[in-house]
C-alpha cells in the first residue's frame, strides 16, 4: 500500500519539493526568465502532480484522501489548483485535486519564502543587461549577490564597472578612483566579479583573470616579507633584519644565501634565531610560486614548512612548480603523531585527489589526512609544534649534529 507521503503531496510536501527545484534551478531560471521563448523551452509553466490515487488505493487510505482533498479545497496559495472528476465504482462521482500549476519563478520563490530575493536579483539581472547586454550568461551565476547587496553596494559596483569602461588605461591604484564609498575591504572581496563583467563587456579573453590589467589600473606592489638570519648578510643591506619588500626588489638583492626557509606563518618565522647564510621567507600561503621570479633562490638549498593538513601540502606541491628541489621540513607523521593533541579541525579540505608534485612519503600523508585516516578532517598548525622538538629538526637538516 502507498504510504500517504509516497502518494498523497499536501502543502509542505509541495513545498519541499519545490525548495529542493528552486535551490537547485534558481539561477538557471533567472538567465531565462525574461525570455518567454527560452522560459518555454526550459519546462514553463512548472507543473506539480499531487498524488491522485486509484480507486484501490483510496479505499485503502479513504481517512488519508479525505483529509487531503480538504487540505487542498481550503487552499487559496500561489498558482493554478487543477481539479479532476473520478466516477469510482464503489465510492462514487468525487473530485480530486490533480495538479499545481506554476507559470513563473517568482510563484516558486513565493512557495518557498524566497519572494523578496527573487524579485530584488530579477530587477538588478534586467537592470545590468539594460546597460550592458553582452553580459547576458554571466549575471546568473551571482544571484546571491543581486539578492543581497545592499542599495549602496549595488550602486557602488555600476559605478565602479561604468568608471573602469568609460577609462579602460587610467593606470591609478584602485583606492585613486573617484568612485563614491570605494575602499580596499570592499574591493578586495569583489575582484572576481569585476574582473569577470568588466572582461565580458570588454569581450576580452586574453587577460580575463588578471584584475588590474583587464581594468588598466596599477596593482599595489606585491610585498614579500623576510627575515635574514646572519649579521654579515645584515650588513649588506644596511642592518635590516626584518624587511617587507616588493617582489622585484627582492629579486634584485645581491646576498649570497646559503639555505631558504619558506614558512607559512608569521609567527613562526619571527621565532627563527640566526643561521649562519639563511633567510626566512613568510606567509605566502598560495603565493609561493612568486618565488620563481627570485633567481638567487635557485643557487640556495630551500626548505619549506608550512601547517600540517591538506592545503599546507598542497602549498609544497606548488612551491615546487617553481623550486623543484625544494625539501619539507616537519611536514611528517612522525611530527603529526607526536603532536596529536594539539590537532584542530581543516574547515574546508583541498579538493584534489593527488598532488603530483609531492614525494610518495608525503602524497601518503595527505591521502591519509583527506581519507580521514586517523580523525576527521585532521590539521596540525606549524606554530602549535614544541618549539625545541622543531628547532632540533631544522639544525638536523642543516647538519650542525
Amino acid at each position: 500500500m502507498l504510504t500517504r507521503r509516497q502518494a498523497l503531496k499536501f502543502h509542505e510536501d509541495v513545498q519541499k519539493l519545490l525548495l529542493r527545484r528552486y535551490k537547485a534551478k534558481h539561477r538557471e531560471w533567472l538567465e531565462v526568465s525574461s525570455n518567454k521563448k527560452k522560459s518555454a523551452e526550459n519546462n514553463w509553466p512548472l507543473e506539480i502532480k499531487l498524488g491522485t490515487p486509484t480507486e484501490s488505493q483510496a479505499k485503502k487510505q479513504l481517512e488519508d484522501v479525505r483529509t487531503w482533498v480538504e487540505s487542498w479545497q481550503s487552499w487559496n496559495g500561489v498558482g493554478v489548483l487543477s481539479w479532476s472528476e473520478r466516477r469510482w465504482r464503489t465510492l462514487g462521482t468525487q473530485r480530486i485535486p490533480e495538479k499545481l500549476v506554476l507559470s513563473t519563478p517568482l510563484e516558486v520563490a513565493q512557495w518557498v519564502g524566497e519572494a523578496e530575493r527573487w524579485v530584488l536579483a530579477e530587477q538588478r539581472y534586467e537592470d545590468l543587461l539594460s546597460r550592458w547586454p553582452m553580459l547576458t550568461t554571466k549575471l546568473s551565476r551571482y544571484f546571491d549577490l543581486l539578492a543581497d547587496y545592499s542599495k549602496a553596494d549595488y550602486q557602488r559596483l555600476i559605478d565602479m564597472i561604468k568608471w573602469i569602461i568609460l577609462n579602460p588605461e587610467s593606470n591609478l591604484y584602485p583606492r585613486q578612483l573617484p568612485v563614491v564609498g570605494l575602499d580596499s575591504k570592499w574591493l578586495e572581496g569583489r575582484k572576481g566579479i569585476l574582473t569577470e563583467l568588466v572582461g565580458g563587456i570588454k569581450g576580452d579573453i586574453s587577460s580575463k583573470d588578471d584584475f588590474f590589467q583587464l581594468c588598466g589600473l596599477k596593482a599595489p606592489p606585491q610585498l614579500i616579507r623576510i627575515r635574514i638570519l646572519d649579521s654579515e648578510l645584515r650588513d649588506r643591506v644596511g642592518g635590516l633584519g626584518d624587511i617587507s619588500v616588493p617582489l622585484e626588489q627582492l629579486a634584485g638583492l645581491d646576498i649570497p644565501v646559503t639555505n631558504v626557509f619558506i614558512v607559512e606563518n608569521l609567527q613562526t618565522g619571527l621565532a627563527f634565531d640566526d643561521i649562519p647564510g639563511s633567510v626566512v621567507i613568510m606567509q605566502l600561503g598560495y603565493g609561493v610560486d612568486l618565488l620563481g621570479g627570485i633567481h638567487w633562490l635557485t643557487k640556495a638549498r630551500c626548505f619549506y614548512w608550512g601547517d600540517l593538513d591538506t592545503h599546507g601540502l598542497a602549498i609544497l606541491n606548488r612551491a615546487r612548480t617553481c623550486l623543484p628541489e625544494l625539501t619539507s621540513i616537519l611536514m611528517d607523521e612522525e611530527s603529526l603523531h607526536l603532536h596529536r593533541e594539539l590537532w584542530v579541525e581543516e574547515k574546508s579540505p583541498h579538493g584534489a585527489d593527488v598532488l603530483p608534485l609531492l614525494s610518495d612519503t608525503e602524497q601518503a600523508l595527505y591521502k591519509a589526512i583527506k581519507q580521514n585516516v586517523w580523525g576527521q578532517n585532521i590539521r596540525l598548525e606549524q606554530e602549535r609544534i614544541t618549539w625545541s622538538f622543531a628547532w632540533s629538526r631544522i639544525q638536523k637538516y642543516l647538519g650542525s649534529e
